[in-house]
């Protein structure tokens, strides 16, 4: 027999949660097959199999809680094809208890007939109880995943032990626009990748840092601790939930970089192989609700930092320039930050910064 166990978990984890299980006992497996996905409070670990064979057993089942190298299950390393002659003379016996659910169906008048219980409904995980009500009103009650617990926890902890405040502008993204719209062939032939919103963004935030130190800072007991360069975290969506990856050094970066590295944290957050360390030690961060048509919003702060900077739709509405009104592509933005730390005019100006760096994108070539 071979041992499945869990895998070194990242540091400052201690436990996680069996996610799935993409393989039933008696079915074969290849060499580096992935067996079990297991589910920490940042990342999906997937566990592959050391040897070619038959899933044996399965100890820890779907939604349990297990520690670092702990028994998962076994795999029988006996040749692939016995067990699927064996397989043969069981098949015919699972005929028997399918035909045997169908008295009790019909017994069942105006409640909802129990779902059948197919190989793809074992496997999801973790399974789901269904209360039935009168005609068609039901309710589903399903466990929360550890990586959605630990985004309740920390949401939470940031409204609670914070005195987080919103202070909101708007932009002109003409400029933005009209750039981007000249610039963008030449700087993805150039760079392989496109000229996206969130560099100039970032961009425009590192250079407001850099005045506004305070909002790079975080309170650690009496102490405020400020950071002399720019980990900016970037919101990323997932099927998993939020995670937020964290462009080092972001001060040092040019355009093409901070949307390669983006581009790349959003691919890997899909298929879960964003790692803990670059979810952790970030100094502010990025969130963008405009690209799920948010038109205005109040982000929450991203613990320890203090403070984070909500993105929202472009739109075109009306507006006064020179006394005159017309129509420009605007954008609301809103900054979050932690009151205990940031005062509200350094708040203020940290966004007028970024709005003028905005509007005028010289400013950011020439740093002023």
């Amino acid at each position: 027999m071979i041992e499945i166990k869990v895998p070194v978990l990242p540091e400052s984890i201690s436990e996680a949660t069996v996610a799935l299980w993409h393989k039933k006992p008696g079915e074969s497996v290849q060499m580096d097959d992935v067996i079990v996905e297991i589910e920490t409070d940042k990342v999906v670990l997937e566990v592959p199999a050391e040897e070619s064979g038959v899933l044996d057993e399965i100890i820890a089942k779907e939604g349990e809680t297990v520690t670092e190298k702990q028994l998962l299950g076994t795999i029988n390393d006996k040749p692939i094809k016995e067990p699927k002659e064996s397989i043969k003379e069981p098949k015919e016996s699972i005929k028997e208890p399918k035909e045997s659910i169908k008295e009790p169906k019909e017994s069942i008048k105006d409640d909802i007939p129990a779902p059948e219980k197919t190989p793809e409904s074992i496997n999801k995980a973790p399974a789901p109880v269904a209360i039935a009500q009168t005609g068609n009103r039901t309710e589903e009650r399903v466990p929360m995943s550890r990586l959605r617990k630990t985004i309740a926890d920390r949401l939470h902890s940031a409204t609670q032990n914070t005195a987080m405040l919103t202070t909101f502008n708007e932009i002109d993204m003409s400029a933005i626009l009209t750039m981007r719209g000249s610039y963008k062939e030449a700087f993805e032939k150039k760079y392989g990748v496109k000229l996206g919103f969130m560099s100039f963004f970032v961009k425009a935030a590192v250079e407001a840092l850099k005045k506004f130190p305070a909002v790079n800072a975080y309170l650690d007991g009496e102490d405020i601790v400020y950071h002399a360069y720019c980990d900016v975290s970037v919101a990323v969506s997932s099927d998993r939930g939020l995670v937020v990856p964290v462009l080092r050094d972001a001060h040092k970066m040019a355009m093409h970089d901070i949307e390669k590295n983006i581009i790349d944290f959003g691919n890997r957050a899909q298929s879960g192989d964003l790692t803990v360390e670059e979810m952790i030690g970030g100094t502010f961060t990025i969130s963008n609700g405009g690209v799920f048509g948010s038109l205005l919003s109040t982000p929450i702060l991203n613990s320890p930092q203090s403070a984070i900077l909500g993105m929202h739709k472009t739109q075109e509405r009306p507006v006064v320039v020179d006394g005159e009104i017309v129509i420009r592509p605007m954008m609301y933005l809103a900054l979050s930050y932690d009151h205990r730390i940031i005062d509200g005019k350094d708040a203020v100006q940290f966004l007028i910064a970024i709005k003028d760096a905005l509007e005028d994108p010289t400013r950011l070539l020439l740093k002023v």
